[in-house]
């Protein structure tokens, strides 16, 4: 039972980019069957929003979008109010229970059924909850709308989580790690740049461990991070490709090796180390030793002098004394990362870590998180101020967020959403979005760049 044509929906993706690319995929979805998406809430019949369960904080966000939503219910032509997601899979019944104005809930594993699930609830339908199976693994012939600039789309290669790190509520919520193909994921990047895009940005869990279940299946299979790179840089077409979540013991010389002979493959390294004490590490079971992460970006800083490197560190974790912390501190100083952030400790139910002794109280949280990020402040200063007089090869997204006046872009240092960008304020006659040019840095500032086209 088909809902009628042009039906609208408006969308509203909260989280990472992995779930942006599943908000893409219910997009594809309600496309081929005559839905339209808008982007103005006004017109929309309903509403779907993809929700995180990652953190206290982001479940709050979801929550509180949630009830706004219905609440506008009253006052506009909004019929149906849809939490999807992370959040949804995670606490299923009980959202049933506590949020009994949202129509339809939809778990992380049936998103991509969104219009047949549409369709009946408009048909009259009062099914309330799909939570069939706990994670969908993208297939060669999902349909996807890509949400980002024409000239830049997320890839996503693989669910679900092969590591158990006792901070982290993933595996429980989107299950153990399954990789889509090198196949797959190629062919899927191909027409992604047929389409226009430029810079493929690859997403999962933990780059370092794609395909390792596809091994384990069959001993004869190909399928690596280092032959996924190899292939996209060879076949792709994409003239940036930018690999996100590496953990540090995967990345190998083979990886360096394809980063220096590979032009399109960008010399951006995310790899979060969470902390830096040997025994903070063995309680959040990260499985590496503070000697091998620094002998990771010693062989990544030797190798490739122009790499940037981004981490992020979690303050507060339990158990955590003054002394580790000060080590975590003195870390982060002498290593001088060109990007950090960092995360006050978030105690998640159903995780190791959550049910841990000598949980630390929030004003000590606070009070390291400050003084990270204020040494990371001056860390991002120098290190922004080192980049006046350079000439960079920049992509241009779209102009200046403030003004017609300006565009801005980025350069390879800088990854969408979560860096600074490029202000370009002067030589604009001649180029437009999606545009390579080259820009001499003129000017500093706290996270973004200003130069002109040279």
């Amino acid at each position: 039972m088909q809902q009628s044509q042009n039906t609208k929906v408006h969308f509203i993706s909260l989280g990472c980019p992995k779930n942006l690319v599943d908000t893409e995929i219910m997009y594809g979805s309600l496309k081929t069957r005559g839905y339209e998406v808008v982007q103005d809430l006004d017109l929309a019949e309903a509403v779907i929003i993809n929700s995180c369960g990652f953190i206290e904080d982001s479940k709050a966000e979801s929550i509180s979008t949630a009830l706004k939503m219905t609440e506008l219910k009253a006052s506009t032509q909004i019929k149906k109010v849809v939490l999807a997601g992370c959040l949804t899979q995670r606490y299923k019944k009980d959202l049933v229970e506590e949020l009994p104005e949202v129509d339809i809930f939809v778990g992380s594993g049936d998103f991509q059924n969104i219009a047949d699930i549409l369709d009946k609830s408009f048909a009259g339908d009062e099914k309330k909850e799909y939570f069939d199976r706990p994670t969908y693994l993208q297939e060669a012939n999902t349909p996807r709308v890509n949400s980002q600039y024409k000239h830049r789309a997320y890839l996503k290669i693989s669910e679900g989580c092969k590591k158990r790190c006792s901070f982290c509520a993933i595996p429980n919520i989107r299950g153990n790690l399954q990789s889509r193909t090198v196949e797959a994921i190629v062919n899927e990047a191909k027409l992604l740049v047929v389409g226009g895009v430029k810079e493929l940005i690859v997403i999962s869990h933990d780059f370092t461990d794609y395909g390792w279940d596809l091994r384990k299946q069959d001993a004869e299979a190909k399928d690596s991070p280092n032959e996924l790179l190899k292939r996209l840089a060879d076949e792709s077409g994409a003239e940036w490709i930018r690999v996100l979540y590496l953990y540090p013991d995967g990345i190998n010389q083979e990886l360096i090796n394809l980063i220096k002979t590979r032009k399109n493959l960008l010399p951006y390294f995310d790899m979060p180390l969470q902390h830096i004490n040997n025994e903070m590490l063995k309680k959040m079971n990260r499985r590496m030793t503070r000697e091998e992460i620094e002998s990771s970006i010693k062989n990544v800083r030797e190798q490739l002098p122009d790499a940037i490197i981004r981490t992020q560190f979690i303050v507060g974790f339990p158990g955590e004394t003054q002394e580790q912390f000060d080590e975590l501190f003195d870390f982060v100083e002498a290593n001088r990362f060109d990007r950090v952030g960092a995360f006050k400790y978030s105690k998640e139910e159903g995780t190791k870590a959550g049910s841990m002794e000598n949980q630390i109280d929030e004003d000590i949280k606070e009070e390291r998180f400050h003084q990270i990020m204020t040494l990371q402040k001056e860390i991002s200063a120098d290190k922004q101020d080192e980049h006046i007089g350079n000439t960079y090869k920049v992509l241009i997204d779209a102009q200046h967020e403030e003004t017609d006046l300006l565009v801005q872009g980025r350069y390879f240092g800088q990854a969408p959403d979560i860096d600074g960008v490029v202000i370009i304020s002067d030589g604009l006659e001649n180029y437009q979005q999606g545009d390579f040019v080259n820009v001499q840095v003129t000017e500093a500032h706290d996270y973004d760049l200003v130069g002109a086209i040279v």
